[in-house]
């Protein structure tokens, strides 16, 4: 029986955010999808660069053409297994549904919020949310992350894992979400195990079949106000980026990760 609190999903676009619509669809009333359009290119690139520097910027425009983009396509078989195992689909979001931002922090998914008022907002894969969102109502945000924080932050957790040696925390974490970069506190974490037929493509599809039964326990334990946090695992804090072309091709020939 679905629970009759109000969930309200509040994401960017992308095959994830389909995925977790679905599976959360079954359990809980979503009653708003909230989908930023997200930073253009222009401005994106331009950020990284002053971040990170030419150089590796190219080699992560390098990687995404050269690896990322063909690993997709000879993938697609490997993640529809995944999913078909897992019981999860991406298929469309009903556009009825759906409320449309350019950003989500701008004015309007603060009133949309303020009228909806749910009792939680799971976040997924939108830009870092401002105090101002975060503050508007008396709500919890929860966030499904790629990686085991603090340890393995920002993009692709599973992958750097896999890439230092650290199999034990390649994995998941569910936490609150604060105006951080995946530093908020730990509700659940879990581990993968990747396949030899597993590449950069799957293993976050990996990541989501095995963290949405914990996103899924999360939610239950703060509408029923029996939140339990997490100690976070002993390690230095790190902040991960995409991987350059170079950094992916030296990673597959030492370790054999894909």
């Amino acid at each position: 029986m679905k629970s009759d609190k109000k969930i309200v999903l509040l994401a960017g676009k992308g095959d994830s955010t389909n995925i977790i619509y679905h599976a959360l669809a079954k359990d809980f009333n979503i009653a708003r999808v909230i989908i930023e359009d997200g930073v253009d290119t222009k401005s994106f690139l331009k950020r990284r660069v002053k971040n990170l520097g030419y150089n590796k910027v190219l080699g992560q425009i390098l990687f995404k053409v050269l690896v990322d983009k063909p690993l997709s396509v000879i993938s697609k078989g490997r993640v529809k297994a995944i999913l078909q195992h897992a019981g999860l689909v991406n298929t469309p979001i009903p556009e009825d549904i759906i409320l449309r931002v350019n950003s989500v922090n701008e004015e309007a998914t603060i009133e949309a919020l303020i009228n909806l008022e749910p009792d939680v907002v799971v976040v997924n894969g939108t830009r870092i949310i401002s105090k101002a969102v975060l503050n508007s109502i008396n709500a919890k945000f929860i966030n499904m992350h790629a990686g085991i924080t603090p340890l393995y932050r920002g993009v692709h957790g599973g992958y750097w894992a896999l890439a230092e040696g650290d199999l034990k925390n390649c994995g998941v974490t569910v936490h609150f979400v604060d105006s951080g970069i995946d530093t908020g506190t730990i509700l659940y974490q879990t581990c993968i195990t990747p396949e030899k037929d597993d590449n950069f493509t799957t293993y976050p599809v990996l990541q989501l079949a095995a963290g949405i039964p914990f996103l899924k326990k999360a939610i239950n334990d703060v509408l029923k106000d029996q939140v339990k946090l997490i100690t976070p695992p002993e390690g230095k804090s790190g902040l991960w980026y995409h991987p350059t072309f170079s950094s992916y091709i030296w990673q597959w020939i030492r370790r054999g990760v894909k």
